[in-house]
């Protein structure tokens, strides 16, 4: 009888712990879009769990916005940085909106609800549109805002990458809010090449991001938004809820990660990559620990 109980004890004992064992154990698998700044936050988040001991397994280059919505909505990923006004506008297909505030309420409650995938609190980092013109251009057609831009667009040749075609707040939003109609589009999947084209005058305007290197390397002009076409791009990690159940310190370790970033910083980290040949992970990596947040 008493061998009896003791042998079910141990049964349930060891039951619970197998219940439990695999989340506890579970490797947290960290995904990223194909662009340098997203290579380097992936690898800041990653090193950041595993100095918390954490299992990582990363997922590094998976493509476009849509592609990475794809891996986390599917468990190929459990997380991975977005924007809030890449998820706004590409995901939710909502109005856009200038407030920063009511557009991360407005993303983080329809991916919950939707997708069962939260935002956690976001960077300093807002990197939104940025469309840029030599300074030769700005001078020629008097450009300071995309208000001007659009009076001139039709004279003008732009190269934006494939997104920017189709989004509300790509070449639509530009016709759309600043009439703006260009002589000739042409697409670029790398941000480099755009930069790349800008300086070989091979296109007159492009389409950057505000934490890109180039713009003050190219002393590139950035035209004002003055309508308030383009939403806020805050970063912030977007992660399975039932992968933070299963390691809810993972919030924690993200948002201290958050709270040292800005834009300023963010410049200087995709340079280190892009200008200076550094990897990305190199990068991340002396970065936390001159942040005192890796051993």
């Amino acid at each position: 009888m008493w061998r009896f109980r003791f042998g079910s004890a141990v049964a349930g004992a060891f039951l619970i712990s197998a219940l439990l064992a695999p989340a506890q154990a579970q490797t947290v698998k960290v995904g990223s879009k194909n662009f340098t700044e997203q290579f380097i936050l992936a690898e800041l988040y990653s090193a950041a769990l595993e100095n918390s001991g954490l299992k990582v397994e990363r997922k590094i280059n998976l493509g476009g916005t849509l592609i990475a919505h794809q891996a986390i909505t599917t468990g190929e990923i459990d997380l991975y940085p977005e924007y809030t006004g890449t998820a706004l506008v590409a995901v939710l297909k909502g109005e856009v909106s200038s407030d920063a505030q009511k557009v991360y309420e407005q993303v983080k409650g329809f991916y919950e609800k939707e997708y069962r995938i939260t935002w956690l609190k976001p960077a300093g980092i807002n990197n939104g549109y940025a469309v840029i013109v030599r300074p030769d251009i700005a001078a020629k057609y008097q450009l300071k805002t995309l208000s001007d831009l659009g009076r001139n667009a039709g004279e003008l040749v732009i190269g934006a990458g494939p997104e920017f075609a189709d989004r509300k707040d790509g070449l639509p939003g530009l016709k759309s809010v600043y009439g703006a109609e260009f002589k000739e589009f042409r697409q670029f999947a790398k941000l480099g090449l755009r930069y790349d084209a800008l300086s070989a005058k091979q296109i007159d305007v492009a389409n950057g991001f505000a934490t890109d290197w180039q713009i003050a390397d190219q002393k590139a002009v950035v035209l004002a938004d003055d309508r308030n076409l383009f939403p806020p791009y805050y970063v912030a990690p977007v992660i399975r809820q039932d992968a933070l159940a299963a390691n809810p310190q993972i919030a924690g370790v993200l948002e201290a990660v958050n709270a040292v970033l800005d834009n300023e910083t963010m410049r200087t980290l995709n340079a280190k990559v892009e200008q200076e040949r550094e990897e990305p992970r190199d990068v991340a990596r002396a970065f936390l620990k001159s942040k005192g947040l890796l051993k």
